[in-house]
Protein backbone atom coordinates (compact mmCIF):
# COMPACT_ATOMS: atom_id res chain seq x y z
CA UNK A 1 0.00 0.00 0.00
CA UNK A 2 2.82 2.41 0.78
CA UNK A 3 4.26 1.96 -2.71
CA UNK A 4 0.88 2.71 -4.26
CA UNK A 5 0.69 5.88 -2.16
CA UNK A 6 4.15 6.95 -3.33
CA UNK A 7 3.19 6.21 -6.96
CA UNK A 8 0.08 8.37 -6.70
CA UNK A 9 2.11 11.19 -5.16
CA UNK A 10 4.65 11.08 -8.00
CA UNK A 11 1.88 11.06 -10.61
CA UNK A 12 0.32 14.13 -8.99
CA UNK A 13 3.65 15.97 -9.17
CA UNK A 14 4.14 14.99 -12.82
CA UNK A 15 0.75 16.44 -13.73
CA UNK A 16 1.98 19.88 -12.59
CA UNK A 17 5.59 19.84 -13.76
CA UNK A 18 6.07 23.60 -14.00
CA UNK A 19 4.54 24.28 -10.60
CA UNK A 20 6.59 21.50 -9.06
CA UNK A 21 9.79 22.89 -10.60
CA UNK A 22 9.08 26.42 -9.37
CA UNK A 23 8.27 25.06 -5.91
CA UNK A 24 11.64 23.27 -5.76
CA UNK A 25 13.52 26.42 -6.80
CA UNK A 26 13.75 27.81 -3.27
CA UNK A 27 15.22 24.54 -1.97
CA UNK A 28 17.65 24.36 -4.90
CA UNK A 29 18.90 27.91 -4.29
CA UNK A 30 19.19 27.40 -0.54
CA UNK A 31 21.11 24.11 -0.68
CA UNK A 32 23.36 25.35 -3.51
CA UNK A 33 24.14 28.61 -1.72
CA UNK A 34 25.06 26.91 1.57
CA UNK A 35 27.29 24.32 -0.08
CA UNK A 36 28.97 26.88 -2.34
CA UNK A 37 29.63 29.32 0.51
CA UNK A 38 31.11 26.72 2.86
CA UNK A 39 33.20 25.11 0.12
CA UNK A 40 34.62 28.43 -1.07
CA UNK A 41 35.26 29.44 2.55
CA UNK A 42 37.20 26.23 3.23
CA UNK A 43 39.18 26.72 0.03
CA UNK A 44 40.03 30.27 1.07
CA UNK A 45 41.19 29.09 4.50
CA UNK A 46 43.44 26.48 2.93
CA UNK A 47 44.82 29.06 0.52
CA UNK A 48 45.64 31.42 3.40
CA UNK A 49 47.32 28.62 5.35
CA UNK A 50 49.34 27.53 2.31
CA UNK A 51 50.40 31.11 1.54
CA UNK A 52 51.63 31.72 5.08
CA UNK A 53 53.33 28.31 5.19
CA UNK A 54 55.11 29.14 1.93
CA UNK A 55 56.64 32.16 3.68
CA UNK A 56 58.39 29.86 6.12
CA UNK A 57 57.47 28.22 9.41
CA UNK A 58 58.60 29.41 12.86
CA UNK A 59 59.58 32.74 11.32
CA UNK A 60 59.31 36.20 12.90
CA UNK A 61 59.14 39.39 10.86
CA UNK A 62 60.64 42.56 12.35
CA UNK A 63 59.90 46.04 11.00
CA UNK A 64 60.60 49.57 12.19
CA UNK A 65 57.59 51.34 13.73
CA UNK A 66 55.77 51.01 17.04
CA UNK A 67 52.58 49.25 15.89
CA UNK A 68 52.17 48.08 12.35
CA UNK A 69 54.00 50.49 10.10
CA UNK A 70 55.16 54.08 10.48
CA UNK A 71 56.33 56.02 13.54
CA UNK A 72 56.06 54.63 17.01
CA UNK A 73 53.37 55.73 19.49
CA UNK A 74 53.79 59.24 20.75
CA UNK A 75 56.54 60.04 18.28
CA UNK A 76 56.40 62.68 15.57
CA UNK A 77 59.64 61.40 14.02
CA UNK A 78 59.84 58.65 11.41
CA UNK A 79 60.71 55.27 12.84
CA UNK A 80 64.44 54.56 12.93
CA UNK A 81 65.34 52.05 10.23
CA UNK A 82 67.36 48.92 10.84
CA UNK A 83 70.85 48.34 9.45
CA UNK A 84 72.83 45.27 8.46
CA UNK A 85 74.60 45.51 11.82
CA UNK A 86 71.26 44.89 13.55
CA UNK A 87 70.79 41.77 11.43
CA UNK A 88 74.30 40.58 12.32
CA UNK A 89 73.56 41.08 16.02
CA UNK A 90 70.33 39.07 15.75
CA UNK A 91 72.22 36.25 14.01
CA UNK A 92 74.42 35.89 17.11
CA UNK A 93 71.45 35.02 19.35
CA UNK A 94 71.25 31.38 20.40
CA UNK A 95 67.51 31.23 19.62
CA UNK A 96 68.06 32.33 16.02
CA UNK A 97 68.83 29.85 13.26
CA UNK A 98 69.01 32.25 10.30
CA UNK A 99 68.47 35.92 9.56
CA UNK A 100 67.42 37.60 6.33
CA UNK A 101 67.47 41.42 6.14
CA UNK A 102 65.66 42.85 3.10
CA UNK A 103 65.01 46.09 1.25
CA UNK A 104 62.40 46.53 -1.47
CA UNK A 105 61.93 48.72 -4.48
CA UNK A 106 59.64 48.75 -7.50
CA UNK A 107 61.63 48.97 -10.73
CA UNK A 108 61.14 48.57 -14.46
CA UNK A 109 62.68 45.26 -15.50
CA UNK A 110 63.82 44.94 -19.12
CA UNK A 111 65.04 41.98 -21.19
CA UNK A 112 65.40 42.52 -24.92
CA UNK A 113 62.23 44.21 -26.19
CA UNK A 114 60.10 43.09 -23.24
CA UNK A 115 59.62 44.96 -19.96
CA UNK A 116 57.39 45.14 -16.92
CA UNK A 117 57.22 46.84 -13.54
CA UNK A 118 58.14 44.41 -10.76
CA UNK A 119 59.06 44.22 -7.09
CA UNK A 120 62.81 44.09 -6.58
CA UNK A 121 63.97 42.64 -3.26
CA UNK A 122 67.48 43.10 -1.95
CA UNK A 123 68.34 40.17 0.26
CA UNK A 124 71.12 37.94 1.54
CA UNK A 125 71.74 34.31 0.68
CA UNK A 126 69.57 33.23 3.64
CA UNK A 127 66.43 34.80 2.15
CA UNK A 128 65.45 31.68 0.22
CA UNK A 129 65.57 29.35 3.23
CA UNK A 130 63.91 31.75 5.66
CA UNK A 131 61.03 32.53 3.31
CA UNK A 132 60.49 29.05 1.94
CA UNK A 133 61.65 29.61 -1.66
CA UNK A 134 63.07 26.83 -3.81
CA UNK A 135 65.47 27.25 -6.71
CA UNK A 136 64.02 25.53 -9.79
CA UNK A 137 67.05 26.08 -12.01
CA UNK A 138 70.40 27.75 -11.46
CA UNK A 139 71.67 28.72 -8.00
CA UNK A 140 71.37 31.26 -5.22
CA UNK A 141 73.77 33.99 -4.09
CA UNK A 142 77.09 32.95 -2.59
CA UNK A 143 78.80 34.72 0.32
CA UNK A 144 81.20 36.60 -1.96
CA UNK A 145 78.30 38.03 -4.00
CA UNK A 146 76.54 38.98 -0.75
CA UNK A 147 79.55 40.91 0.57
CA UNK A 148 80.55 42.64 -2.67
CA UNK A 149 77.09 43.54 -3.94
CA UNK A 150 77.54 41.70 -7.24
CA UNK A 151 75.36 42.37 -10.30
CA UNK A 152 73.50 39.09 -10.23
CA UNK A 153 69.81 38.31 -9.77
CA UNK A 154 67.29 35.52 -9.22
CA UNK A 155 63.89 35.84 -10.86
CA UNK A 156 60.38 34.50 -10.26
CA UNK A 157 58.35 32.48 -12.71
CA UNK A 158 56.20 35.44 -13.82
CA UNK A 159 59.31 37.43 -14.74
CA UNK A 160 60.67 34.46 -16.68
CA UNK A 161 57.44 33.88 -18.62
CA UNK A 162 56.91 37.56 -19.41
CA UNK A 163 60.45 38.54 -20.38
CA UNK A 164 62.01 35.32 -21.65
CA UNK A 165 59.06 33.21 -22.79
CA UNK A 166 60.10 29.62 -23.33
CA UNK A 167 63.85 30.31 -23.45
CA UNK A 168 66.15 29.51 -20.53
CA UNK A 169 66.89 32.74 -18.60
CA UNK A 170 69.95 31.38 -16.76
CA UNK A 171 73.05 33.29 -17.85
CA UNK A 172 71.09 35.96 -19.72
CA UNK A 173 71.29 39.68 -18.99
CA UNK A 174 68.51 41.60 -17.28
CA UNK A 175 68.27 45.34 -16.71
CA UNK A 176 66.65 46.28 -13.40
CA UNK A 177 66.10 50.02 -13.31
CA UNK A 178 69.50 51.35 -14.37
CA UNK A 179 71.42 48.30 -13.17
CA UNK A 180 72.30 45.41 -15.48
CA UNK A 181 72.60 41.98 -13.88
CA UNK A 182 73.12 38.36 -14.84
CA UNK A 183 70.28 35.92 -14.12
CA UNK A 184 71.76 33.10 -12.02
CA UNK A 185 68.61 31.42 -10.73
CA UNK A 186 64.91 30.77 -11.40
CA UNK A 187 62.51 30.33 -8.46
CA UNK A 188 59.90 27.61 -8.14
CA UNK A 189 56.42 29.10 -8.68
CA UNK A 190 54.40 29.98 -5.56
CA UNK A 191 51.28 31.50 -7.11
CA UNK A 192 49.02 34.09 -5.50
CA UNK A 193 49.78 35.30 -1.98
CA UNK A 194 47.48 35.73 1.00
CA UNK A 195 45.97 38.95 -0.36
CA UNK A 196 45.97 37.91 -4.02
CA UNK A 197 49.33 39.40 -5.01
CA UNK A 198 51.49 37.55 -7.51
CA UNK A 199 54.40 36.19 -5.47
CA UNK A 200 56.22 35.09 -8.63
CA UNK A 201 56.58 38.63 -9.95
CA UNK A 202 59.82 39.13 -8.05
CA UNK A 203 63.48 39.87 -8.72
CA UNK A 204 66.01 39.01 -5.98
CA UNK A 205 69.37 40.79 -5.88
CA UNK A 206 72.13 40.99 -3.23
CA UNK A 207 71.03 43.49 -0.61
CA UNK A 208 74.14 45.66 -0.94
CA UNK A 209 73.55 45.95 -4.69
CA UNK A 210 70.06 47.36 -4.15
CA UNK A 211 71.17 49.60 -1.28
CA UNK A 212 74.11 51.17 -3.10
CA UNK A 213 73.03 51.26 -6.73
CA UNK A 214 69.26 51.77 -6.46
CA UNK A 215 68.34 53.28 -3.10
CA UNK A 216 71.54 55.07 -2.12
CA UNK A 217 70.99 54.11 1.51
CA UNK A 218 72.27 51.55 4.02
CA UNK A 219 68.85 51.19 5.66
CA UNK A 220 67.08 47.84 5.98
CA UNK A 221 63.30 47.88 5.65
CA UNK A 222 62.61 44.56 7.40
CA UNK A 223 64.35 41.56 8.94
CA UNK A 224 62.99 38.00 8.81
CA UNK A 225 64.25 35.67 11.52
CA UNK A 226 64.01 31.88 11.37
CA UNK A 227 64.08 30.54 14.93
CA UNK A 228 65.87 27.37 15.97
CA UNK A 229 63.58 24.31 15.75
CA UNK A 230 63.21 23.84 19.51
CA UNK A 231 62.52 27.54 20.19
CA UNK A 232 58.93 28.77 20.54
CA UNK A 233 57.90 31.99 18.83
CA UNK A 234 57.11 33.58 22.23
CA UNK A 235 60.58 32.91 23.59
CA UNK A 236 62.24 34.02 20.36
CA UNK A 237 60.23 37.25 20.29
CA UNK A 238 61.18 38.03 23.91
CA UNK A 239 64.91 37.62 23.32
CA UNK A 240 64.83 39.53 20.04
CA UNK A 241 62.87 42.35 21.66
CA UNK A 242 65.35 42.58 24.54
CA UNK A 243 68.31 42.75 22.15
CA UNK A 244 66.76 45.39 19.90
CA UNK A 245 65.64 47.54 22.82
CA UNK A 246 69.21 47.49 24.11
CA UNK A 247 70.72 48.30 20.71
CA UNK A 248 68.23 51.11 20.09
CA UNK A 249 68.63 52.46 23.65
CA UNK A 250 64.97 52.21 24.60
CA UNK A 251 64.47 52.63 28.34
CA UNK A 252 62.14 50.53 30.47
CA UNK A 253 59.17 52.92 30.27
CA UNK A 254 59.43 53.68 26.57
CA UNK A 255 57.42 51.88 23.92
CA UNK A 256 59.18 49.92 21.22
CA UNK A 257 59.92 51.72 17.98
CA UNK A 258 59.79 48.41 16.13
CA UNK A 259 57.28 45.57 15.90
CA UNK A 260 57.68 41.80 15.80
CA UNK A 261 55.00 39.69 14.10
CA UNK A 262 54.62 35.91 14.11
CA UNK A 263 53.52 34.55 10.74
CA UNK A 264 51.74 31.59 12.32
CA UNK A 265 49.62 33.96 14.42
CA UNK A 266 48.83 36.01 11.32
CA UNK A 267 47.62 32.82 9.61
CA UNK A 268 45.40 31.97 12.59
CA UNK A 269 43.86 35.45 12.64
CA UNK A 270 43.19 35.42 8.90
CA UNK A 271 41.70 31.93 9.06
CA UNK A 272 39.50 32.97 11.99
CA UNK A 273 38.20 36.01 10.13
CA UNK A 274 37.55 33.88 7.06
CA UNK A 275 35.64 31.29 9.13
CA UNK A 276 33.44 33.97 10.71
CA UNK A 277 32.62 35.50 7.33
CA UNK A 278 31.89 32.07 5.85
CA UNK A 279 29.58 31.25 8.76
CA UNK A 280 27.70 34.54 8.41
CA UNK A 281 27.25 34.16 4.66
CA UNK A 282 26.17 30.52 5.05
CA UNK A 283 23.60 31.53 7.67
CA UNK A 284 22.17 34.12 5.31
CA UNK A 285 22.09 31.53 2.52
CA UNK A 286 20.34 29.04 4.82
CA UNK A 287 17.41 31.47 5.17
CA UNK A 288 16.52 30.69 1.57
CA UNK A 289 15.94 27.08 2.66
CA UNK A 290 13.24 28.30 5.03
CA UNK A 291 11.79 30.44 2.26
CA UNK A 292 11.77 27.35 0.04
CA UNK A 293 9.97 25.42 2.77
CA UNK A 294 7.31 28.10 3.05
CA UNK A 295 6.92 27.93 -0.72
CA UNK A 296 6.35 24.17 -0.51
CA UNK A 297 3.71 24.62 2.19
CA UNK A 298 1.95 27.30 0.17
CA UNK A 299 1.85 25.22 -3.01
CA UNK A 300 0.72 22.11 -1.14
CA UNK A 301 -2.15 24.07 0.45
CA UNK A 302 -3.18 25.24 -3.01
CA UNK A 303 -2.95 21.63 -4.22
CA UNK A 304 -5.20 20.43 -1.39
CA UNK A 305 -7.78 23.07 -2.31
CA UNK A 306 -7.65 22.16 -6.01
CA UNK A 307 -7.94 18.42 -5.30
CA UNK A 308 -10.60 18.55 -2.59
CA UNK A 309 -13.12 16.63 -4.72
CA UNK A 310 -10.49 13.98 -5.54
CA UNK A 311 -9.71 13.60 -1.84
CA UNK A 312 -13.43 13.24 -1.08
CA UNK A 313 -13.81 10.45 -3.67
CA UNK A 314 -10.82 8.56 -2.23
CA UNK A 315 -12.17 8.84 1.31
CA UNK A 316 -15.68 7.85 0.16
CA UNK A 317 -14.50 4.64 -1.51
CA UNK A 318 -12.63 3.50 1.57
CA UNK A 319 -9.24 5.20 1.64
CA UNK A 320 -7.98 5.84 5.15
CA UNK A 321 -7.07 9.31 6.36
CA UNK A 322 -3.51 8.12 7.01
CA UNK A 323 -3.16 7.16 3.34
CA UNK A 324 -4.25 10.62 2.20
CA UNK A 325 -1.88 12.21 4.70
CA UNK A 326 0.98 10.00 3.49
CA UNK A 327 0.32 10.87 -0.16
CA UNK A 328 0.52 14.62 0.36
CA UNK A 329 3.44 14.28 2.76
CA UNK A 330 5.33 12.21 0.19
CA UNK A 331 4.67 14.87 -2.46
CA UNK A 332 6.22 17.53 -0.21
CA UNK A 333 9.21 15.34 0.70
CA UNK A 334 9.84 14.40 -2.93
CA UNK A 335 9.85 18.08 -3.89
CA UNK A 336 12.42 18.76 -1.15
CA UNK A 337 14.61 15.76 -1.94
CA UNK A 338 14.73 16.40 -5.68
CA UNK A 339 15.42 20.07 -4.98
CA UNK A 340 18.14 19.02 -2.55
CA UNK A 341 19.84 16.75 -5.10
CA UNK A 342 19.79 19.47 -7.76
CA UNK A 343 21.00 21.99 -5.18
CA UNK A 344 23.94 19.78 -4.19
CA UNK A 345 25.04 19.39 -7.81
CA UNK A 346 24.56 23.08 -8.56
CA UNK A 347 26.33 24.17 -5.35
CA UNK A 348 29.38 21.98 -6.01
CA UNK A 349 29.52 23.25 -9.59
CA UNK A 350 29.38 26.86 -8.39
CA UNK A 351 32.10 26.22 -5.81
CA UNK A 352 34.30 24.53 -8.42
CA UNK A 353 33.89 27.45 -10.81
CA UNK A 354 34.63 29.94 -8.02
CA UNK A 355 37.76 28.01 -6.99
CA UNK A 356 39.07 28.18 -10.55
CA UNK A 357 38.27 31.87 -10.86
CA UNK A 358 39.75 32.78 -7.46
CA UNK A 359 42.71 30.37 -7.78
CA UNK A 360 41.96 28.67 -4.46
CA UNK A 361 41.70 24.94 -3.63
CA UNK A 362 38.39 23.18 -4.33
CA UNK A 363 37.59 21.87 -0.84
CA UNK A 364 34.11 20.29 -0.65
CA UNK A 365 33.07 19.15 2.81
CA UNK A 366 31.15 15.86 2.88
CA UNK A 367 29.42 16.68 6.16
CA UNK A 368 28.14 19.98 4.75
CA UNK A 369 26.70 18.24 1.68
CA UNK A 370 25.02 15.60 3.88
CA UNK A 371 23.63 18.17 6.32
CA UNK A 372 22.30 20.42 3.56
CA UNK A 373 20.61 17.46 1.86
CA UNK A 374 19.19 16.15 5.15
CA UNK A 375 17.93 19.60 6.06
CA UNK A 376 16.15 19.89 2.71
CA UNK A 377 14.37 16.59 3.45
CA UNK A 378 13.45 17.83 6.92
CA UNK A 379 12.03 20.99 5.37
CA UNK A 380 9.74 18.83 3.23
CA UNK A 381 8.50 16.89 6.26
CA UNK A 382 7.94 19.96 8.45
CA UNK A 383 6.32 22.25 5.90
CA UNK A 384 4.45 19.46 4.14
CA UNK A 385 2.84 18.07 7.28
CA UNK A 386 0.27 20.83 7.80
CA UNK A 387 -1.20 20.68 4.25
CA UNK A 388 -1.15 16.86 4.40
CA UNK A 389 -2.99 16.86 7.72
CA UNK A 390 -5.54 19.30 6.35
CA UNK A 391 -6.19 16.97 3.41
CA UNK A 392 -6.51 13.93 5.68
CA UNK A 393 -9.05 15.68 7.95
CA UNK A 394 -11.44 16.66 5.17
CA UNK A 395 -14.99 15.39 5.59
CA UNK A 396 -15.83 13.14 2.60
CA UNK A 397 -19.31 14.59 2.12
CA UNK A 398 -18.12 18.21 2.27
CA UNK A 399 -15.24 17.35 -0.06
CA UNK A 400 -17.59 15.78 -2.63
CA UNK A 401 -19.74 18.92 -2.60
CA UNK A 402 -16.71 21.10 -3.34
CA UNK A 403 -16.72 22.75 -6.78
Amino acid sequence: MIWETIRLALLALRRNKLRSALTMLGIVIGVAAVIAMVTVGQGSSRSVAASVESLGTNVLSIRPGGRGFGPGPGSSQPARPFTLRDADALADLAVVQQVSPTVSSTQTVVAGSENLSASVTGATSGYLDVNGWTILRGRGFNSAEDRSGASVCIIGMTIQQTLFGTSDPIGQSLRVGKVSCEVIGLLQAKGAGTFGQDQDEIVLMPIRTVQRRMLGSDNVSSISVALAPEVSSQRGAREIEALLRDRRRISGNEANDFNISDRAQIAEVLSGINSVLTGMLSSVAAVSLLVGGIGIMNIMLVSVTERTREIGIRLAVGAEASQVLTQFLVEAVVLSLVGGIIGVIFGLALAFGASLFMAIPFAPQVYVVVLAFAFSALIGVIFGFFPARKAARLDPIDALRHE
